[in-house]
């Protein structure tokens, strides 16, 4: 069995769980969140122990690769329900910034234009100063692809350092043909 699948998911109070068919919805404080689960795996909610088990159906190579996966979601659903996720992006460079108008993110970093990047309905973002934002949601995919889109709009490059990154990334700076 599956070491990860196996474990089953403790519900902590405050989270409803509910699982139709193969669709689970949690729903919590910061949100709510549904998803369907492969026909492989068999989730059930065990309301009075307070856990969701997920179980697969057979031995088959995907049924066991959908085993583990299925358990580190549905994890991933109730943490982003109850504490929700955070990525922190900074921007390095003389005259890069950004800013939040309305739902869009406007970034300005060397290019001739503003970059607009439109902010999902169920995010959050903020620049608490002009060389930082922040991205927050209960969906653990979401903010992970939208900060993404975000550092794919000017990637750290690598003589200078110049860019968008997460914050703590470290950029590995080339010396340049003046070393040679």
């Amino acid at each position: 069995m599956s070491r990860i699948g196996k474990k089953p998911v403790t519900v902590p109070s405050g989270i409803k769980v509910e699982v139709q068919g193969r669709t689970i919805r949690v729903e919590g404080p910061q949100g709510k969140l549904d998803w369907t689960f492969r026909p492989e795996i068999e989730v059930t909610h065990e309301a009075d122990q307070q856990r969701v088990v997920v179980t697969r159906k057979d031995d088959d190579r995907a049924s066991r690769a959908y085993h583990g996966l299925t358990r580190s979601l549905i994890q991933n659903m109730i943490v982003g329900v109850l504490k929700g996720y955070e990525k922190r992006l900074e921007i390095v460079g003389v005259g890069y910034l950004a800013a939040v108008q309305g739902d869009v993110l406007q970034l300005r970093v060397g290019y001739a234009n503003e970059v607009h990047k439109k902010i999902p309905s169920d995010l959050k973002v903020t620049c608490p100063d002009q060389t930082h934002v922040v991205v927050q949601g209960c969906d653990k995919q979401k903010v992970g692809q939208f900060a993404a889109e975000v550092r794919a709009v000017r990637k750290p490059e690598p003589y200078k350092g110049k860019g968008v990154r997460y914050q703590g990334e470290v950029v590995k700076i080339k010396p340049g043909k003046a070393a040679s």
